[in-house]
């Protein structure tokens, strides 16, 4: 772009997208075996591989990692792109936007694209929660009075039961929506629908580890889940979480504690890459493109609440990019709660069969740092399966906070 003179914004296009099955985040799941850096390295090689893709043409790796610590730390990117054989001219970047930070991880790239100041990229992210525990790198947001108290600081769990309770989710309500997560996520698997994009993890001698979502559980019915006792009840009550939901909503006389292991997201390994670029250096990697990346936004939400960030986002990004909520045909909202898409469900009047219609998080778990990643990759093969257009995803965010996209299929 030459000096004084404004050049058109570059369109950011999806070419590919792969990511490996998700492996129970336990010292028994079949991914524990696998270091985070492997993990990580693992999608991007497939991509490299599939494509012919010649290292050279790529500008930078960026991933998304929320527990950036130990074996995942001192930039995992990098790393990764090294191991994945994209040589030393390939920088990478890590990100945390806690549970956005796959997503977040393609908007960023998808930004440089679009302002010309990059061409091909890959973008993801990875968690090893056998690995590297959920919450390993700490922080001051549950840790320091002076952040915790003015914010209303208190654990997920509970900010799901006070959404649960301010907006009139009863129990057989989460309970029937994470039924209905595990039947969808088993037929998407029996129907192959994942085929394209989930890449078997396999050992040295090229035997497979893990070759499907190991989470899932198909069998569990409304029955199984009415025997779970709710998981954040004692500790609102020992813990005085339940005082400072109150407080934070004195609206709310008191909260109805329905969540459970069987209607959150489940703990799992896993890793996703997307690889994004502009028309051009498509052209030039012989790359057809899959879908054009049209918007996205960041919002901050309110911190006690705080997972209801999916409702606050697709307002702020509905009203810059001039869509309507009519227009999106699919929806992808990570089920890090039941309470959390009914909420969103309620917030937009949607028809529960446009929203995560191949199961979610719920019944195919939650890698914290890739998750954003796996949605965008997932909503564009139901969007060319189904043969539909436009995909909106969002996530809800530790701390309070929103991050959501809008994909076109081309």
């Amino acid at each position: 772009m030459r000096p004084g003179k404004e050049e058109p914004m570059a369109d950011a296009f999806i070419y590919d997208h792969v990511r490996t099955p998700r492996g129970r985040g336990k010292p028994d799941g079949a991914l524990h075996e696998v270091t985070a850096l492997a993990l990580a390295a693992h999608p991007l090689r497939e991509i490299r591989t599939r494509q012919a893709l010649d290292p050279k043409l790529v500008d930078d790796v960026v991933l998304g990692c929320v527990d950036p610590v130990g074996e995942a730390g001192g930039n995992i990117a990098r790393a990764a792109a090294l191991v994945a054989g994209y040589g030393i001219t390939v920088p990478g970047m890590q990100i945390n936007r806690f549970c956005a930070s796959g997503l977040d991880a393609i908007n960023f790239a998808a930004s440089q694209i679009m302002a010309g100041q990059q061409n091909l990229a890959l973008a993801g992210g990875i968690e090893s929660m056998s690995r590297v525990g959920i919450g390993a790198s700490g922080g001051a947001w549950a840790a320091d009075p002076t952040i915790a108290i003015p914010a209303f600081f208190m654990p997920q769990g509970i900010s799901a039961d006070l959404i649960a309770t301010k907006y009139g989710f009863s129990r057989q309500d989460v309970d029937a929506y994470a039924v209905e997560s595990q039947k969808r996520a088993d037929a998407a698997w029996r129907e192959g629908r994942f085929k394209q994009s989930v890449v078997p993890v396999r050992d040295i001698n090229g035997l497979i580890i893990l070759d499907h979502d190991e989470h899932r559980r198909p069998d569990t019915t409304t029955q199984t889940l009415g025997a779970l006792k709710p998981s954040f009840a004692q500790m609102a009550e020992q813990g005085g979480f339940g005082a400072v939901a109150l407080q934070a909503h004195p609206d709310v006389e008191a909260l109805n504690h329905v969540h459970h292991a069987g209607n959150s997201s489940g703990i799992v390994d896993g890793a996703a890459a997307v690889l994004i670029g502009s028309r051009e250096a498509g052209v030039a990697a012989g790359l057809k493109p899959r879908a054009k990346i049209r918007a996205f936004a960041n919002i901050g939400s309110d911190p006690a609440l705080m997972l209801t960030g999916p409702v606050d986002v697709t307002q702020k990004l509905l009203r810059q990019s001039g869509f309507k909520i009519s227009d999106i045909d699919l929806f992808e909202v990570n089920e890090a709660f039941a309470s959390v898409v009914l909420r969103y469900l309620q917030a937009f009047d949607l028809d529960p069969a446009q929203v995560n219609v191949n199961g979610g998080a719920i019944a195919m778990g939650h890698p914290l740092g890739a998750t954003g990643a796996i949605l965008v990759g997932t909503v564009l093969d139901e969007l060319e399966r189904s043969n539909k257009t436009t995909a909106l995803i969002t996530l809800c965010i530790g701390a309070g906070m929103g991050t959501a996209t809008i994909i076109e299929r081309v």
